[in-house]
């Protein structure tokens, strides 16, 4: 039988196939082998005419079926009964809940365990374990599982019938986010920015084609953590996270890795955009990787000046002053091409909401693969909320929790810039603590790695260690603290390890 053909359907009653409803009468009322009530609420969701009529919330809906492909799923099934590699090759593309019809989800779900237990996955033995498990009528009964076989003439085109059903699956929980979203508008239940968010993590959701479970069997995160272990150990030491470009730093921590939110912190004047703009010109200038700055201090030319100062190693007052030598010139026209072709963003828009970084964080990460966030500085930083919070302490927690779960959402490593309060001028040796992280102690909380600038010549010209920045690793969740000293060159604006001074 041609793929083209429709197979003879089983749940048919009153002459509407039963996959083909309109969206406006319950699926619920379906006459057939599901009449008994037994679906799960997976199975419903979305799928009657609440879910889909198109968010109107009453009469007037539309009448249209979700997007599916029935033969493509009958296919897919009946090539991983014909073939247990076509069942590796399906596993793969699609999950169980990507199946439109109920009956394909349960064959699917018979199927991968007996594949998973080693034993022959065919008509024969799938009937078998369906009617052990009491579903081989809600799937159609045995006859139906040979009519899949019967569906495809080979095994070979699985995984391509599979693509076909995950892509109907993705515009499903699209239009299903839609209606979500339609229905969070006509509500308008809570803060208006909280339904903006909401609506957003939706749509991102569906473009990530995230599955349905947030959690796993420790077996399953096993296998994959073993995974990571062997790729880092086949690398023979290579970088496995973004590179700083401080060499002692990255053979402390690997790199900046996905998920983490480090915080830089230190008293005003100590450098932390300097230190800040390094980690994202060691990211997007030295390593083609896209990196975002949102800076609420400083204006975008400025930030540009002070990345060519430190690339083309001319001084920043000469750039600013005028003065720039024949010398400066020919350093900064040689440098100029890479760092103009650099993926790194600015922006510096003032009063910034947390609601409108995560947005545009999600926008980059879509369409340029965001590798690297950059925010200086956190106090500086409005919630964006139109509550207002009990106070400014229980704000900048807010948001330091939030820059967190922006992390681990996107995936990506977050450095956010924090003032310290005076703690360290009232210290005999002016060292800075993770207890000085000024306005809220949950920063030190929400932080996978802290680190503290300190100069001693921001206090005594003089010192002995002028010239030197000590990098205070004084939190750091995945591995060791230590103190790495580095070289402070301000008037090329930027810090460089010591011994390329």
């Amino acid at each position: 039988m041609s793929i083209s053909e429709p197979l003879d359907d089983p749940w048919a009653a009153d002459g509407i196939p039963g996959d083909r409803l309109p969206v406006s009468r319950s699926r619920r009322d379906d006459r057939g082998p599901d009449r008994r009530g037994g679906r799960d609420d997976q199975h419903e969701r979305g799928r009657d005419g609440a879910g889909w009529d198109g968010g109107g919330g009453g009469g007037g809906g539309f009448e249209r079926v979700p997007p599916q492909d029935l033969d493509a799923e009958q296919s897919v099934l009946g090539g991983m009964l014909l073939s247990k590699d076509a069942i590796a090759d399906v596993v793969e593309i699609i999950k169980g809940h990507d199946f439109y019809r109920p009956a394909h989800e349960t064959v699917y779900t018979a199927i991968l365990d007996l594949y998973a237990r080693g034993e022959p996955a065919d008509p024969i033995t799938v009937a078998a374990e369906l009617v052990k498990r009491g579903e081989i009528t809600r799937v159609g009964g045995a006859s139906y599982l040979h009519t899949l076989v019967q569906s495809v003439p080979t095994a070979a085109n699985a995984s391509y019938y599979a693509e076909i059903v995950h892509e109907r699956a993705v515009l499903r929980r699209l239009v299903e986010a839609g209606t979500k979203i339609t229905q969070m508008g006509y509500a308008a239940d809570g803060d208006v920015d909280e339904i903006v968010n909401s609506a957003q993590a939706e749509i991102y959701a569906v473009t990530e084609q995230r599955t349905s479970e947030d959690y796993l069997p420790l077996g399953d995160i096993m296998e994959g953590a073993l995974d990571e272990i062997e790729a880092i150990g086949s690398r023979s030491g290579e970088m496995t996270g973004v590179p700083t470009g401080f060499t002692d730093f990255d053979s402390l921590t690997n790199g900046l890795h996905p998920g983490q939110m480090i915080v830089i912190a230190a008293r005003p004047a100590m450098g932390k955009s300097t230190l800040a703009l390094d980690f994202a010109r060691a990211a997007s200038i030295k390593n083609n990787l896209p990196s975002v700055i949102f800076s609420l201090e400083m204006g975008r030319n400025e930030i540009a000046m002070r990345l060519l100062s430190a690339e083309a190693r001319v001084a920043l007052h000469h750039m600013r002053s005028g003065t720039m030598t024949d010398d400066d010139w020919t350093r900064l026209a040689r440098r100029m091409p890479d760092v103009s072709q650099a993926p790194l963003y600015i922006d510096d828009s003032p009063n910034l909401s947390m609601m409108e970084i995560r947005a545009k964080c999600r926008r980059l990460k879509q369409r340029n693969d965001l590798r690297l966030v950059v925010i200086d500085y956190l106090q500086l930083m409005q919630s964006g909320g139109s509550k207002r919070a009990e106070s400014r302490q229980q704000e900048v927690s807010d948001m330091s929790r939030n820059l967190k779960l922006l992390a681990k959402e996107l995936e990506l490593p977050v450095i956010a810039l924090s003032q310290l309060n005076r703690g360290p001028e009232q210290r005999t040796d002016k060292k800075p603590m993770v207890s000085d992280l000024r306005e809220s102690g949950s920063i030190e909380q929400d932080a996978d790695m802290v680190i503290l600038l300190h100069r001693e010549d921001a206090y005594e010209k003089e010192s002995p260690r002028a010239g030197e920045a000590d990098l205070i690793v004084a939190k750091h969740r995945n591995g060791p603290t230590a103190t790495i000293t580095v070289a402070f060159q301000g008037h090329y604006s930027r810090f460089v390890d010591m011994a390329q001074t």
